[in-house]
């Protein structure tokens, strides 16, 4: 009994001829062209994962930056410094600035300072946020045709199956080939769209996290540079002595 146990483990592991090993060097163009758009699903699907939770990553510490160290100093001009060159939100605070500090000799006092700063704020928030949601649609499209491919390879392995058996090779040794290579094209359709479906959902949580901060960043500056008022998280909102 622990024999035959060990025999079909390792047959399992390795050495398993109607296997996924089995599949890719006996299968025909079909299958393999099935099985090589999988594999550039599955390697498109991880890319985007990575390079996308990284930049959620950078953009999160932004977040803490501005938090720690944008609103504690006494004026944004002074926060902007402490923010670092390539940090996003020290993109969006210039201009800001550069929008209050030109408002009356660029528009003449025709337009208020809320709405042009509210235009100057628009464009890099808007940059932002399509840098956050873009090749997400990716995902989703990778989620909902792997499956779809996975079963075009399911359904041409089923035929070679039958057509062995019609032309008059019903053996059990005939058909097992056939049939495992269909149930290992489902097996990776799947095994590519589940982590896209769930990767697409957790990316997109958090990128809804971010772009709050963002309308929040935004609107205290607004606050800030009109009002003079600037957020003291967990403690309202307090004045700014200095503005420059």
């Amino acid at each position: 009994m622990e024999n035959e146990a060990t025999v079909a483990l390792t047959t399992f592991a390795g050495n398993n001829p109607h296997g996924f090993a089995a599949a890719v060097t006996h299968g025909d163009a079909v299958s393999r062209t099935v099985l090589g758009i999988l594999l550039i699903m599955s390697l498109v699907n991880w890319y985007i994962i990575f390079t996308k939770f990284w930049y959620q990553y950078r953009m999160n510490k932004s977040v803490k930056r501005v938090k720690e160290g944008f609103w504690l100093a006494d004026s944004p001009g002074e926060g902007v410094d402490k923010l670092p060159k390539d940090d996003n939100f020290r993109v969006i605070a210039e201009s800001a600035l550069r929008a209050a500090q030109d408002h009356e000799g660029l528009t003449g006092g025709r337009i208020s300072l809320r709405d042009r700063l509210a235009m100057m704020l628009q464009r890099p928030v808007d940059g932002l946020n399509s840098k956050l949601s873009n090749d997400l649609s990716l995902l989703t499209a990778i989620g909902s045709t792997a499956p779809l491919v996975g079963l075009f390879g399911t359904v041409y392995s089923i035929l070679k199956a039958l057509i062995s058996v019609g032309l008059g090779q019903p053996s059990f040794d005939k058909m097992a080939g056939p049939v495992g290579e269909a149930l290992i094209m489902t097996a990776i359709g799947l095994a590519v769209a589940v982590p896209a479906l769930i990767g697409y959902n957790i990316l997109q949580r958090r990128n809804n996290a971010i772009k709050d901060s963002l309308h929040d960043f935004t609107g205290d500056l607004e606050a800030n540079l009109i009002g003079g008022l600037r957020p003291d998280f967990g403690r309202g909102v307090r004045a700014l002595v200095t503005r420059k």
